[in-house]
């Protein structure tokens, strides 16, 4: 089993990082795959009842990776942490299948009470570097978290989401009515680079669409006063 796991983690490295030139590589060399080997030594201890031995483990791994996920957390097949460092993943926080996380991400708690009080992340997520999910909040799947965004609420399955707070995306009006919308694919950083607008970005251009047409307008009646 634990070999079988193995070889899968190092197969979604070597097919999603082009750096990932061979399987010894991803091995001796990543510490994103370091850090889940010793959560799962972590995580075996926490559900046997052995809480410090499993914070002990965990703080370990922290130590040797950079990377803090609580013993608790609980972690899907083939999780990628790219580069790593700096990674915070709280104790109820729930991690999906094929779930790909860049540095600096947190998984953090809004809630000082007992529970649930950290994100679930669907299947297929992308999490940029530098994002914080907040909260007992659900990130669906396939969906694409921005860099640097700061995400305190539920994201719909397929959704990018950028800024602070979060807000969806949009692909590009033009393109909308052309085209289907296309299907999830990975997106380096959550960040869209290609067919979409931010949402920012995309209300400062509406309210300069509305200044130019109340200027136009009042050219217009100036023009008929003075022809008046």
């Amino acid at each position: 089993m634990a070999f079988m796991f193995l070889r899968e983690a190092i197969g979604a490295y070597r097919t999603r990082d082009p750096a990932a030139r061979s399987w010894v590589t991803v091995l001796l060399c990543y510490p994103g795959l370091h850090a889940v080997l010793w959560h799962r030594a972590a995580h075996g201890l926490w559900r046997r009842g052995l809480p410090l031995p499993a914070r002990m483990t965990s703080h370990l791994g922290r130590f040797l990776t950079g990377i803090e996920i609580h013993p608790a957390a609980r972690i899907g097949r083939r999780l990628i942490i790219d580069h790593g460092m700096g990674v915070v993943i709280g104790e109820t926080a729930e991690i999906g299948d094929d779930v790909y996380l860049y540095h600096q991400v947190t998984l953090g708690g809004t809630s000082s009470e007992r529970g649930k009080r950290h994100p679930t992340v669907g299947n297929g997520v992308i999490i940029g570097a530098g994002a914080k999910v907040l909260g007992n909040i659900l990130i669906g799947d396939n969906a694409r978290v921005g860099a640097n965004a700061v995400v305190v609420q539920p994201v719909p399955p397929g959704v990018t989401v950028v800024g602070i707070p979060a807000r969806p995306v949009e692909r590009d009006p033009l393109q909308r009515r052309t085209a289907p919308a296309p299907a999830p694919a990975f997106v380096a950083y959550g960040t869209p680079c290609e067919e979409t607008l931010d949402p920012l970005v995309r209300n400062v251009e509406a309210l300069r669409a509305e200044m130019l047409a109340l200027e136009a307008r009042v050219s217009a009646m100036q023009r008929s006063t003075a022809a008046e």
